[in-house]
């Protein structure tokens, strides 16, 4: 259990990090009111121009996080060692296969030798 929540906040906060990052440089550049879908989303006056822009940023920042956060997830994923991947093999019940046991066996074996 402790490994699965070292795993998640290894994806999370970095990602936090670089959808923070994302956001900034993309709103540095393009002004939320003047995006394309803005219009179309968010129908807003002058006065109410503020409230409509920090949802923007909000939902801006959401979309980078989720999107760092996938490609963290994904190198987590891709760089798991063998022995990890063979612990999916485990049945639901908590049985191992018969195969596993006799490799199991053989690793034994082999580092049992002097």
């Amino acid at each position: 259990m402790k490994n699965r929540v070292q795993r998640i906040a290894l994806v999370l906060w970095p990602s936090f990090i670089v959808g923070g990052i994302g956001t900034t440089c993309f709103f540095a550049l393009f002004d939320p009111a003047m995006l394309p879908l803005s219009d179309a989303m968010l129908p807003f006056s002058e006065s109410r121009l503020a409230q409509h822009r920090l949802l923007i940023y909000s939902v801006g920042f959401f979309i980078f996080w989720l999107f760092a956060a996938a490609s963290s997830w994904l190198t987590s994923f891709l760089q798991r060692s063998p022995d990890e991947v063979n612990l999916d093999s485990i049945t639901s019940n908590g049985d191992r296969n018969a195969d596993d046991e006799e490799r199991a066996d053989v690793d034994q074996a082999v580092t049992r030798r002097p």
